[in-house]
């Protein structure tokens, strides 16, 4: 595992990120560059069903709550999460073959 400066233990670290980053949507060509990065966004998304909070109770360090939930939900209508946890189930599976 390679560490990386976490700020909650339920951020992503280096190791994690770079399984997850090729399955998520490419960044957009046209219009306004997004302020916060897909690792803030998922850091976000993370801390939230971890600690079981509200989305309005998400650390001013991490992206607006309402920034993080648009994802959140936006990810959820497209089948973003079962496409993830598809990907990595057959990761995991290939290296323990």
């Amino acid at each position: 595992m390679i560490k990386s400066k976490q700020a909650y233990p339920t951020d992503l670290n280096d190791t994690q990120w770079s399984k997850i980053r090729p399955d998520l949507p490419a960044e957009a060509q046209t219009g306004r560059p997004r302020e916060d990065g897909w690792r803030r966004i998922l850091n976000g998304i993370f801390y939230i069903l971890q600690g079981g909070c509200s989305w309005r109770m998400l650390p001013h360090d991490l992206p607006a709550w309402q920034t993080v939930y648009h994802y959140f939900r936006l990810w959820r209508k497209e089948g973003l999460w079962e496409r993830l946890n598809q990907a990595l189930r057959e990761k995991v599976r290939r290296r323990y073959k």
